[in-house]
């Protein structure tokens, strides 16, 4: 049964464990430590280095699905890159193994049946390592590519999304060829209970872990590599006029820049001619040139350029 309150960051820690005791999963690969007291949520993230705001909608959306994330731009990408690296080592080192040994220990003395159920559940490790796997040796470096501003240009979050499948499937015939197939005195039906239950936990952490990857860490990386193309226009064009501006206006004579300085400053060419002490004809001449060599005919490009290249205060422009 879902517990339907929404966490905050000044509701204690041991509050939200004692409600959630699933959480507890997720403490470690978030790297949060047992033995935090009566710290609050905020604290006991912020003691370790974890961003609380990111820790909470994992909780909140894992416990009952609270979240839309599309948009959401507070959440930390790197947060998310840890908690997923770290829950796949837990997994892939700690509750595969262990249930393996709990699934040994509970058909053994069933040669035939048993040898063919351990059979069944190493392929599925294998399967579930080599998904992790996968996500460990392309997403992850990509998204700390990313990170650092210099993506990989043979990949992306659409790449991942299209792999992304479901890895389920041959648990859940696993669980019903022991419940159906098994035979079990007392003892051993005790220990294929327990073994059953833990597969049914790992079960629906599998599933949580998945959805925490298509519903929180995808949107993530989208709005990161949206951030960074923009930043990248931006840098292009950036560099674009300032080298344009730059080369061209070495082409430009002193007198030409006078003249679309007063271009700017809205004098008429005559204003301009008794400024320069120069006649009407010689302006014109000058802004005919002016435009050959920039390419620039308004006096609204003109203005973009004499701020960029210098030649103007943007704050004596009247836009």
């Amino acid at each position: 049964m879902k517990n339907l309150k929404l966490y905050e960051p000044s509701d204690k820690m041991i509050t939200l464990i004692k409600d959630n005791y699933s959480v507890l999963q997720a403490l470690s690969s978030f790297g949060i430590n047992l033995g935090f007291g009566d710290k609050t949520v905020s604290e006991t993230c912020q003691l370790n280095g974890v961003d609380t705001y990111t820790f909470l909608a994992v909780v909140n959306y894992t416990i009952n699905g609270y979240g839309s994330f599309d948009d959401d731009e507070q959440i930390s990408v790197s947060t998310l890159l840890h908690y997923l690296k770290a829950s796949h080592t837990y997994y892939l080192d700690f509750q595969l193994p262990f249930i393996r040994r709990e699934l040994q220990d509970s058909i053994s003395g069933d040669d035939a049946l048993g040898s063919l159920i351990m059979k069944f559940y190493d392929e599925y490790a294998q399967e579930i390592r080599r998904h992790m796997k996968y996500e460990e040796k392309t997403l992850f470096p990509y998204v700390e590519s990313l990170l650092a501003g210099q993506p990989m240009n043979d990949y992306n979050i659409e790449t991942f999304s299209k792999h992304h499948e479901q890895t389920d499937k041959k648990l859940r015939e696993l669980k019903l060829m022991i419940i159906k197939y098994l035979p079990a005195d007392a003892h051993r039906n005790n220990l294929l209970t327990a073994t059953l239950y833990d597969i049914y936990n790992n079960e629906e952490w599998l599933r949580q872990h998945a959805e925490v990857e298509d519903n929180i860490f995808t949107p993530a990386i989208k709005r990161l590599e949206r951030m960074i193309t923009q930043d990248d226009v931006s840098k292009n064009i950036s560099s674009m006029v300032f080298k344009g501006g730059q080369d061209n206006s070495e082409l430009l004579s002193d007198r030409e820049r006078d003249v679309i300085i007063g271009v700017v400053q809205g004098l008429l060419n005559k204003e301009i001619a008794d400024r320069l002490c120069i006649s009407v004809n010689t302006v014109i001449t000058h802004r005919r040139n002016i435009a050959r060599k920039l390419q620039i005919h308004s006096p609204a490009g003109l203005t973009i350029y004499a701020i960029v290249n210098g030649l103007v205060d943007i704050s004596s422009v009247k836009l």
